[in-house]
């Protein structure tokens, strides 16, 4: 079902003859374009554009992405089709506009405040409307004089049809898009019904006729609004994740020229070979290869790993990496589209096209919902005419027709529980984010876990503080608390009362030192503190050495999350396979794996290695639920049949997740599964219900024997129902 209007503020059109300007020829030779599509707001509106383009002859793909809402076209011939393609586009009430991320925002921005206005107004004049109807209704049981009623149903038309006439606006437009492309949609029969009630209760008023139904119309309205309002938030929100990584691949970058002069340019601009400068704090803007200085990088984004890594002359660095220590020079290896953190965007965008593909089962059952309705009441009015009747009882019963089948107790069907499930997991801690997550949640059979900051609390701490010599621990928290690495940081955790020494150096990618009488200390990496190699690695580990002493080792560890391992026996003794997949070191993965009683697990496997994982599962028909929280987790959990972030993790991944729980512990797991398996149950019980409604009460108004008040009630009646039964979730038990 379509929804309001989306535009862009100052967006231009991409107009006839410069579409070929913004066309590229790929390696195979095929020309590709790529434009930001605006109007877009469902899965039907992706299928009506991909269904136009693919049936030109030249055109070889076209994928449009709900999220991003970027248009990837791919054709051969000559450029000039471009502008037969896009013509096409317009042809069906879309606007292509060149692709820029940051309008990304700005368009979701003006449709809710667009929305929002129109709820507004349809609110203060719904409100205005039955206070007037109030007196009407009293008034007939007493007699009310036929001109004091008149007044009021004037006073009421005054009030309604400027504000049915502005709030109905984004069902108008998503009606008549349906209509341009020979299709119907929901917005059809609930346009065309408001149309006739407001235009029969204006002729009804004008003639001092009973029949005035501007609360019904103006009520409808307001609903209806409101619902889209929430639903247009909510897609908002699910496209976070896709924007703001588009947005981190838009950034500008320090170009070195031979002659030592720099200028600032587009990294997707960025030709193969150039030198790039990147300061300390920036996050870098292509994939290359450092050609000189030393310093650490955050590269979680690409590795999931905690722990910063070191890197030197002949590293290779990543796109989205961030630089946290002395300026770096890299020597550029890919740019734009061509680097990895481009291909993390492309494996989201993939991801959740296919997720947006997936029909809520509420759309399923109502996809004949126009066409019948529209049949009934042409049915109904034509045989009644035929039967004798004028043509205004004849409309009369048509209109009940309509009012009476309105699709909001089979709207409300899904929301409802939607809602009060929402309520019941906010209250628990967990927030879901997604229209179709508690639907997608209750056929899942396997949960896949990330391992840093989702089985593991993500903050490393010192293991066995106590067996450590309190001088030397002390000595190197004074040491560490010069620098703002995370296992520095621990050593300052372990030990808060150690005093913070003076004149500490830091070498990055190395470690800290401090010059004293006897000598040089040391604490940083094996190699810098001198350790022999044959001594075995812990993984993450800190060494202090001092003049006269052997080098001494401070272990880490991350603690599991007190309840992960009841979750995970919880999990297998419900029949659900769980998998445990890890960008960490094997020794690391396979300590937690055997921690839990996980026998299935991979380790040092990054984003693209997670989603092909993801994708073999998803082949061999399992439903998967992901739960990880690191931003080289985003395309998995885009990827997944259902995801799950703790608030704790990168904004990104919490974007890119269907839902987000709180606190340290992992029940949210098993108690979001179990609350979506009894909403499910639930959503049938409401459809059936809304279906049976539409049995008894379609037949009632067909044969003329409601009026459109009395369908109106009727029709509220069973949205009543629908919630109550909807409400029966509140009452149980937390699972």
């Amino acid at each position: 079902m379509d929804g309001g209007v989306v535009t862009t503020p100052g967006a231009k059109p991409i107009a006839a003859g410069e579409a070929a300007c913004y066309a590229h020829r790929d390696s195979d030779g095929a020309l590709a374009l790529h434009a930001f599509v605006e109007g877009i707001h469902c899965g039907g509106c992706v299928a009506k554009i991909e269904r136009v383009l693919a049936a030109h002859p030249a055109v070889l793909s076209a994928r449009v992405n709900l999220s991003t809402r970027r248009l990837v076209l791919k054709w051969r011939g000559a450029e000039a089709i471009a502008d037969v393609l896009l013509a096409l586009i317009a042809a069906i009430g879309f606007k292509a506009v060149p692709f820029d991320p940051l309008r990304l925002a700005q368009a979701d921005r003006a449709a809710q405040s667009d929305l929002l206005r129109a709820l507004a107004v349809a609110g203060f004049a719904a409100a205005n409307v039955m206070l007037l109807s109030l007196a009407i209704w009293a008034g007939r049981a007493e007699g009310m004089d036929p001109a004091t009623r008149a007044m009021l149903h004037w006073f009421s038309g005054l009030i309604a049809l400027p504000a049915l006439i502005y709030s109905i606006r984004p069902f108008v437009h998503s009606a008549w898009r349906a209509l341009r492309a020979r299709t119907l949609n929901m917005d059809v029969p609930i346009v065309v019904g408001i149309a006739l009630t407001a235009g029969m209760s204006l002729f009804e008023t004008i003639n001092a006729g009973d029949h005035a139904y501007f609360d019904s119309a103006i009520s409808l309205v307001f609903f209806l609004l409101l619902g889209r309002y929430l639903d247009l938030r909510a897609r908002g929100q699910a496209r976070g994740a896709a924007e703001r990584l588009l947005a981190l691949t838009a950034r500008a970058v320090t170009v070195l020229a031979k002659d030592g002069t720099s200028m600032m340019v587009a990294a997707g601009q960025v030709e193969p070979g150039a030198v790039v400068l990147v300061a300390p704090g920036e996050r870098i803007g292509v994939d290359g290869v450092v050609a000189f200085g030393k310093s650490e990088i955050d590269s979680s984004i690409i590795t999931g790993e905690s722990v910063p890594a070191s890197v030197q002359p002949g590293d290779a660095v990543f796109a989205g990496a961030v630089n946290l220590g002395a300026a770096l020079r890299v020597t550029t290896l890919a740019a734009g589209e061509s680097t990895l953190l481009a291909e993390i965007v492309r494996l989201m965008e993939a991801a959740e096209q296919r997720k947006s593909r997936y029909i809520a089962l509420a759309d399923r059952v109502s996809r004949l919902y126009a066409p019948v309705v529209h049949l009934l009441a042409l049915l109904t009015f034509g045989g009644w005419w035929l039967a004798g009747a004028s043509w205004d009882s004849a409309m009369v019963n048509a209109i009940a027709v309509l009012i009476v089948t309105c699709p909001c107790a089979l709207g409300l069907a899904v929301p409802a529980v939607q809602v009060i499930a929402t309520g019941q997991l906010m209250r628990r801690g967990i927030l879901l984010k997604s229209d179709t997550a508690l639907e997608r949640l209750a056929t899942v059979d396997t949960v896949v876990f990330d391992k840093t900051g989702t089985l593991t609390l993500g903050r490393p701490a010192l293991v066995a503080p106590e067996r450590h010599d309190p001088a030397a621990l002390q000595l190197a928290a004074g040491m560490a608390g010069n620098s703002t690495h995370p296992l520095a940081r621990a050593l300052c955790r372990a030990a808060p009362r150690a005093r913070l020494l003076d004149a500490v150096r830091e070498t990055p990618g190395a470690g800290l030192s401090l010059d004293t009488p006897e000598g040089e200390i040391r604490l940083g990496s094996r190699t810098w503190c001198g350790v022999a190699s044959d001594v075995p690695d812990a993984g993450m580990e800190l060494w202090l050495k001092r003049p006269g002493h052997a080098p001494r080792r401070f272990t880490f560890a991350d603690d599991l999350r007190p309840d992960a391992t009841d979750v995970v026996a919880t999990l297998k003794r419900q029949g659900y396979a769980v998998k445990v997949i890890s960008g960490d070191r094997r020794p690391a993965v396979a300590a937690i794996a055997a921690m839990l009683g996980v026998e299935d697990w991979q380790a040092e496997t990054g984003p693209v290695g997670k989603s092909a994982i993801l994708a073999q599962l998803a082949a061999a028909g399992r439903k998967v639920l992901m739960v990880g929280d690191g931003l080289n987790d985003a395309p998995a959990l885009a990827a997944a049949h259902v995801s799950l972030s703790p608030s704790t993790a990168a904004d990104i991944s919490q974007t890119a997740a269907d839902a987000i729980f709180q606190g340290a512990e992992l029940g949210a797991v098993t108690e979001l599964l179990a609350t979506a398996n009894k909403a499910r149950r639930l959503v049938r019980q409401n459809i059936g219900a809304a279906i049976a409604y539409n049995l008894v009460a379609v037949p009632i108004a067909v044969l003329g024997l409601l009026t459109p008040f009395l369908a109106a009630i009727a029709m509220s009646s069973s949205s009543l129902g629908v919630v109550g039964n909807a409400l029966r979730l509140a009452r149980g038990r937390s699972p």
